[in-house]
């Protein structure tokens, strides 16, 4: 029988009954402020931080908060499966953790913290290429449950193809290409602190660890830190890629793959042309354009273009429950969920990301249920309304 995500409230009740409640919100749009009042300036600023002045973050806020749910009555929803099938693997729910890297800056337990407790929910883990902990480490953490990777694509030719033999000998089953970080963006919030970790060593882990970064090293990592920080900021991102270099990709990596950052439909076509899985149609959460489309309004574009040859999946600016369910209504097929994990997990290590994923799933399923739906499948366009439409 289907797992009910939402008995995780009845869970909440039962143990009010002993006094005990719940040690984080369960509105998870209140973690920002509470990281916010308990973390350092610096950490919270990289994690809460946008471009320039933070229009594309509220814009991606306001495009979700503008579509309004229309729920329909009496239809039997007792009986209700999230589960959905995802680039060839069956997932108990539409929903994945998105890369963030550097988590080690919110929590010393990091990357294995957050594997650990997208395993124990059965939801995949998307470990970033610029993690704090080794990509051997994560898939150690997470057994054999479900693990994507992410690829930041660098310029050296020979640390992607190492990134890529690393990551599928270490059992991540899909890849997901960042397109949209091909330089850094201009965010004044880590800009004030000039706070940036990779210069520091952090977020380095995968790239300190790879045989083919360190052979462009002329002395040892732990013997000239400095010059492995410098040739790992000359390689980290290309600018210079086009669309005809996905089919190193291909020829690198025999899974799923997975473009992400994708808006504009025409994009969404050239992907699908150069025989990609899927995309994620994502700003980055506003972190990379400022003035930059809302991600939910990109989206349905995207979907029309691509939907019946793609994987299109959804990220920035979820937050509850019924984001999720509007991103399904607007053709996504999962949501990539990313602050709000990185906020749980600072809070209150791996079981805040439990927590995290366990409400925003509960709030899933009882919005389904609420509106007449059993399952994301039935989920579509008709769904929903704008306010002031």
């Amino acid at each position: 029988m289907a797992k009910h995500w939402a008995d995780f409230q009845y869970e909440i009740y039962l143990n009010g009954m002993t006094g005990a409640v719940p040690r984080l919100p369960t509105d998870l749009s209140r973690l920002e402020e509470l990281t916010e009042r308990r973390l350092g300036p610096g950490p919270v600023g990289y994690v809460a931080g946008s471009a320039g002045d933070g229009s594309t973050a509220r814009a991606n806020r306001a495009a979700l908060d503008r579509r309004r749910i229309v729920p329909r009555m009496l239809r039997d929803v007792h009986e209700r499966d999230l589960s959905v099938e995802l680039l060839g693997r069956q997932l108990p729910a539409p929903l994945a953790l998105a890369p963030v890297g550097v988590l080690s800056i919110m929590h010393p337990d990091a990357e294995p913290a957050a594997a650990r407790a997208a395993a124990a929910q059965g939801v995949p883990f998307v470990l970033s290429s610029a993690s704090s902990t080794p990509m051997e480490q994560v898939a150690e953490a997470m057994g054999d449950a479900e693990r994507w990777f992410q690829l930041y694509w660098p310029k050296d030719v020979e640390v992607a193809r190492s990134f890529l033999t690393r990551a599928k000998a270490a059992g991540y089953t899909a890849l997901v290409v960042t397109l949209d970080t091909p330089l850094l963006s201009w965010r004044p919030r880590d800009l004030d602190q000039a706070y940036l970790p990779f210069l520091h060593g952090v977020g380095t882990a995968n790239y300190f660890s790879d045989p083919a970064f360190r052979a462009g090293l002329a002395k040892p990592v732990h013997e000239d830190p400095n010059a492995a920080v410098m040739h790992f900021v000359g390689m980290f991102a290309d600018p210079a890629k086009t669309w005809p270099d996905l089919a190193f990709l291909r020829e690198n990596w025999d899974g799923p793959i997975v473009l992400k950052g994708v808006c504009h439909p025409d994009d969404a076509r050239l992907a699908a042309d150069a025989g990609m899985d899927g995309v994620v149609v994502s700003n980055h959460g506003g972190r990379q354009v400022a003035g930059a489309v809302a991600a939910a309004d990109a989206l349905p574009g995207v979907v029309r273009a691509v939907g019946d040859r793609l994987t299109v999946l959804f990220d920035s600016g979820v937050r509850t429950g019924d984001d999720v369910f509007k991103a399904l209504a607007l053709g996504a097929r999962a949501v990539l969920v990313g602050r709000p994990y990185v906020y749980g997990l600072g809070l209150d290590g791996q079981a805040g990301v439990e927590h995290v994923i366990r409400c925003l799933l509960a709030e899933l399923d009882l919005t389904l249920a609420l509106s007449g739906h059993s399952g994301p499948g039935t989920v579509g366009p008709d769904d929903l309304t704008e306010a002031g439409a």
